[in-house]
């Protein structure tokens, strides 16, 4: 039974070659189904050195992406993504300093690493958690129009809408959830901002 502030860890652990073996044994359901494996988290990139032994294992026979917030270390970052073949990549707040209000870090590492990806030629698409008046405003939509100018290897923008169930979370590391924002509220989209520009806009619920 859990004691009072006893932290338990939840999962499983695996060696990068057991994983990587288990992957390869569904080879050929993803070549048949066109799909892949995708690397999520948390943030997989807080594990470079693992998910870069499994992907040095299994691409390229198998279509390998990952989803990530883009902060990670600029040689980190690029090594990861030699191996990727495609990437969904997290944009929280184009603003400094409101990224630092709402999540306690810069953004510097995370705009560096996008135009990294821009350039690399690899496909990716861009995610953003629309937060009801963090993020969703005019001001910055227009920009991530900006951001995203002359990015051939964009294939769309997904818009995904707050999703409450986060606040689950809290309790379970014995924290409160108390946003400073209106988590009834619906947010803003500003679709045409981006499909104007040619941007093929993904709204997900």
């Amino acid at each position: 039974m859990k004691k009072k502030d006893e932290t338990v860890m939840s999962g499983t652990e695996i060696e990068a070659k057991a994983l990587a073996d288990q992957l390869l044994r569904d080879e050929k359901i993803f070549r048949f189904n066109r799909g892949g494996v995708t690397f999520t988290g948390g943030e997989p990139l807080m594990q470079a050195d693992f998910l870069l032994e499994v992907l040095g294992l299994i691409r390229p026979h198998i279509h390998c992406a990952i989803e990530t917030s883009g902060y990670a270390a600029e040689d980190v970052f690029r090594k990861v993504l030699e191996n990727l073949d495609f990437v969904l990549f997290d944009c929280k707040h184009t603003n400094n300093e409101l990224h630092k209000k709402y999540t306690r870090v810069g953004n510097e590492p995370i705009l560096r690493n996008l135009q990294i990806l821009m350039s690399s030629g690899k496909d990716f698409s861009l995610r953003i958690p629309l937060i009801p008046g963090v993020n969703d405003t005019k001001e910055n939509m227009l920009a991530v129009r900006d951001l995203l100018a002359d990015a051939p290897n964009l294939k769309r923008v997904e818009l995904l809408r707050y999703n409450k169930v986060a606040g689950a979370k809290y309790g379970m590391v014995g924290m409160t959830y108390k946003p400073n924002f209106d988590t009834e509220a619906e947010p803003h989209c500003h679709t045409e901002i981006l499909t104007d520009a040619g941007i093929e806009v993904l709204v997900l619920k």
